[in-house]
This record gives structure tokens, C-alpha cells and sequence, in this order.
């Protein structure tokens, strides 16, 4: 589990074809306390495990269902700078919200807008997405843990202050490009979406 509170952002090292998939090699930020062998780490919000750890980097392996999810081939590229969140530790202050690092699906970012305190971030809203987005409530967006801000007919906004704008990768994205989401876990089983178990 994470809380969408971006650590340090990451790139791309190495991409190397495995089957359907792909095996990445990620520099990272972690000097004090690199990650180890099995650990689970949030790349731009989806949960991938380390199978390789070193001092500066780390590999993970992507099924073809998570590259389905995440844009495919073509955003997994080297030298793409990339979020990074640890998974969090029992006791740990939650201060974004509760993030699976499980990608419901990409969206596209159809204008940014700057204001005096902060840059609005508008975004087309995938029709399977209806009443798992509202306003005050929370989205992860490459991994980041946004406030909606507000919502309309097949879009929604998110207000992003200056400090998460320099701490993440939010802060390159231009009308046009594909951002990950995950919707509030919280609201997708308030609306009863997730399957239940039969028995």
C-alpha cells in the first residue's frame, strides 16, 4: 500500500524486451536506504516489485497486463523520468490517501492553468470512470495523490501546488500526454464495484 506522497522521481536506465513483457532498470533516489530484493515500489503509481536492488538502482519485470495499463511499450522508455513512492510502513503517517499502486487506466490531460497559488490540471474523464471521481475527493495521477478540484461532463480537475510540482514529474506534462490514474479505492467500494466473492 502507498499514500501517493511522491519520494524522489526516478529514470529509466535500461528497457530490455522479456516475452510479452519487459524487464526495466530504474535509477533512483533511495542513497540512505536503497531498496532490497522483493520490495514493492510505486513507478508512477504502479506497484511493481524489485527484483534486483542495488545502491543507485533497481530492476522490476512488467507483465503484459500491467503495460497494458500503463500505455504500453512506448511510455517505458529510457530515459523517462518517473515518480517513486516505498511502500509504507506500519505506524507511518498517512498523509495523501490510500493507493494500491493497481492502474485503473490512462487519462489524457486536456489543459493546464496557471494561477496564483497553484496550476489546475484539467483532465478528460473515461465514461467507465462516472461517480468514482468527485469533487473534494482523491485520485492518484502517476502515482500522485491530487484533491479533485472540481468535475464536468467528461472531465475533471485537480489543483497541484508549487511544492508537489517540484517534487514530482506533474510539473513536465503537456496537453496531450497520457497520465496514469487509480480512483479512490474507498469510492469504488462505497459504489459497489468491486466483484464479491461467492459461496
Amino acid at each position: 500500500m502507498f499514500t501517493g506522497l511522491v519520494e524522489t522521481v526516478g529514470r529509466l536506465r535500461r528497457v530490455v524486451p522479456r516475452g510479452r513483457g519487459l524487464r526495466v532498470v530504474i535509477a533512483h533516489g533511495f542513497a540512505d536506504d536503497p531498496p532490497r530484493p522483493g520490495e514493492s515500489i510505486a513507478v508512477d503509481g504502479c506497484c511493481l516489485t524489485a527484483v534486483e536492488a542495488g545502491p543507485d538502482a533497481f530492476a522490476a519485470d512488467l507483465s503484459a497486463e500491467t503495460l497494458a495499463r500503463t500505455g504500453g511499450r512506448r511510455r517505458w522508455r529510457p530515459g523517462r523520468l518517473v515518480n517513486l513512492e516505498r511502500a509504507v510502513r506500519a505506524g507511518d503517517r498517512l498523509g495523501g490517501h490510500i493507493v494500491l499502486g493497481h492502474v485503473d487506466d490512462l487519462v489524457t490531460l486536456r489543459g493546464v492553468r496557471r494561477g496564483p497559488g497553484d496550476v489546475r490540471m484539467r483532465l478528460a474523464m473515461p465514461a467507465r470512470a462516472a461517480g468514482r471521481v468527485v469533487e473534494k475527493g482523491s485520485v492518484a495521477l502517476d502515482g500522485v495523490s491530487l484533491t479533485v478540484a472540481g468535475t464536468g461532463p467528461g472531465w475533471f480537475e485537480v489543483a497541484v501546488i508549487p511544492e508537489t510540482l517540484a517534487r514530482t514529474t506533474l510539473a513536465a506534462r503537456r496537453p496531450g500526454d497520457r497520465l496514469t490514474v487509480e480512483f479512490d479505492v474507498l469510492a469504488r467500494y462505497a459504489r459497489g464495484d468491486e466483484p464479491r466473492a461467492r459461496g
